[in-house]
């Protein structure tokens, strides 16, 4: 307790941390699609090329592409001083959209 008799003063959260650890969260979840995306087209070009290949692996670069987009607007819009905005609706389903359609397309190679 203070000396007035009150709880004690705790420092003020520094909001600088969170924005930069989401900020470098993006940048894993980017390099993760990268080796994903680059993982299609090894599958995809390995033991012969196929027609269903080529379009899992197309499809699967445009998804990374699409989620390399909609992480490079959040990482910019974390890079701006002061609060960052509020991630928009359209933009996270996007990228889960991407995410999960870019999984699915893995499987199908893979299988």
């Amino acid at each position: 307790m203070s000396a007035s008799g009150s709880a004690p003063l705790t420092p003020d959260r520094d909001p600088g941390l969170q924005p930069e650890r989401t900020r470098l969260a993006w940048r894993r979840t980017t390099l993760s699609g990268t080796v994903s995306a680059v993982l299609a087209v090894k599958t995809a070009l390995h033991g012969g090329v196929s027609v269903a290949g080529v379009v899992a692996c197309a499809l699967c670069c445009l998804l990374w592409l699409g989620f390399l987009g909609v992480a490079h607007r959040r990482i910019g819009a974390l890079s701006v001083p002061g609060s960052p905005a509020a991630f928009a609706p359209r933009h996270a389903t996007a990228a889960v959209l991407c995410t999960v359609a870019m999984a699915v397309c893995g499987a199908a190679l893979v299988l």
